[in-house]
């Protein structure tokens, strides 16, 4: 991108950022979104990102990236991969941008290790409400700031700027696919991998998992390495996997029993899951054999897919083709959940016995940095409040139930209560239903007040309660 036209892309923001009259809300004017949420429409202009979509620059010795607030990862990855290198943390999707990762989270297979996205923040620009860039960092006068803004989605301020850390990469991940019949021992045994970094004497760089079914989930294990060797291809070509084209990634994980074995280039795994949105693409029509035959390769990717939904949404037809073969409306019920790991298997079976839906997705998290830990010494984030030293597990699953008549959000309310209950938090990207004190309790209410007084004391931004819940 270069200095210059990080600039330039700085000045169009300022100035739109003047053209929104003073009494308005200030929002971005993103033409696209990977929230879940619905929210009402902003009758003024918004905030021009359009020149901040870039990295800015690399530097390969120090292993750091400047990476302007609303560049994309799948940007961000093209840039720094040709120097063997990748951020910390990439989000499985590649319209995920580093901003919104960083202000409304985001996970993978590199967190049990690597933390979350915001953890390899080194400093920040932000623009506050009041329409001025500041710098944040963990010691500076806005430190307040730098560790408020992880799950503050956008009600603090907006990223502007980014230094954020990179890790050395290999050219190629070797897989390794382990099937389990019981829940709690795949608990078991990512609980053993996340403490000893490795698995059967094989180190793991890698890890997520896939449930199917209470007798059939895995722990996919992935390890960085210069070899080539050889992947799992259905046309029996040599080479490396490609689940790019008529091979689905999340089916080649299953198998009777025991292990099995791929290998893919960086670049393609950790865009494994873009392809066909974990398994969401199925809803489209996009797995059935012959129609993805037919189906531009171009648009097997999540963005695609992200359009069909906003048509979905703003046309409601689910819900109309529900009404034509006499079934009731669907309640979206699209979630990532994190519980402590030991409960993982308590939620993940009452998930299977309550809610129908399958597969879920599994990955494990664990703060890498509790050098930076807080004043009170124990919770350095305080808007989304995970334990130092303490693993949990993400459960992610994203599909519909019908209706239950005259209570909605039924569903996500139910899943709610549950993850309270043991101990966990839920991400705020998609509908939430909690109460302002049950919001308050789990989302560092008194700490976000105090950072809203100092730095958006007008009130210019949204509320996070009333953006995440009354979805304003």
């Amino acid at each position: 991108m270069g200095a210059q036209a990080f600039d330039e892309g700085v000045a169009t923001l300022l100035s739109s950022y003047r053209a929104i009259p003073p009494g308005a809300t200030v929002r971005l004017a993103k033409k696209t979104s990977n929230l879940f949420r619905k929210r009402a429409d902003n009758p003024h202009p918004g905030l021009d990102v359009s020149g901040l979509d870039r990295v800015i620059s690399v530097d390969p010795d120090a292993k750091t990236a400047d990476v302007a607030g609303m560049c994309t990862y799948e940007h961000l990855v093209a840039a720094t991969l040709p120097y063997g290198l990748a951020p910390k943390v990439v989000p499985q999707l590649k319209t995920i941008t580093l901003g919104g990762a960083v202000t409304g989270l985001g996970i993978e297979s590199t967190s049990f290790r690597n933390g979350l996205p915001h953890e390899s923040v080194l400093e920040i620009d932000i623009l506050t409400g009041d329409g001025e860039i500041i710098t944040a960092t963990p010691t500076n006068e806005n430190a307040d700031l730098f560790f408020g803004f992880p799950n503050s989605y956008g009600t603090l301020g907006y990223s502007v700027r980014l230094k954020i850390e990179l890790e050395s990469v290999e050219p190629y991940v070797a897989l390794r696919h382990v099937r389990f019949d019981r829940i709690v021992d795949l608990q078991d045994t990512m609980e053993s991998i996340v403490a000893d970094g490795e698995y059967d004497g094989e180190r793991v760089d890698y890890l997520d998992g896939v449930v199917f079914s209470a007798d059939e989930s895995y722990l996919t294990l992935g390890r960085q390495t210069a070899d080539p060797g050889r992947g799992r291809r259905s046309d029996g070509g040599s080479g490396v996997s490609d689940y790019t084209g008529m091979d689905i990634f999340y089916r080649s994980i299953q198998h009777a029993s025991g292990i099995t074995h791929d290998r893919l280039t960086i670049h393609d795994y950790l865009w494994r899951w873009d392809t066909d949105w974990f398994w969401c693409s199925r809803a489209f029509g996009a797995q059935n054999p012959r129609i993805r035959r037919l189906w531009p390769k171009r648009y097997l990717r999540s963005s695609f897919y992200w359009k069909l939904i906003a048509l979905d949404h703003r046309y409601n037809i689910g819900d109309k083709l529900n009404a034509r073969k006499g079934e009731p409306p669907s309640e979206r019920v699209v979630q990532d959940i994190e519980v402590p790991l030991e409960n993982t298997t308590a939620y993940v079976q009452w998930f299977l016995d309550t809610i129908p839906i399958e597969p879920i997705w599994l990955c494990p998290l664990r703060l890498r940095q509790p050098a930076l830990e807080g004043a009170d010494g124990i919770r350095p984030w305080p808007l989304y409040p995970l334990e130092p030293r303490k693993t949990y597990v993400n459960v992610g699953f994203w599909s519909a139930v019908p209706v239950t008549p005259g209570d909605p959000g039924h569903t996500n309310k139910l899943i709610e209560r549950k993850v309270a209950g043991l101990d966990g938090h839920k991400s705020l990207y998609s509908e939430s239903f909690y109460s302002p004190d049950e919001f308050d309790e789990l989302y560092g209410g008194e700490s976000y007040r105090l950072l809203k007084k100092r730095y958006d004391p007008r009130g210019r931004l949204l509320d996070l309660y009333a953006k995440a819940v009354k979805r304003q």
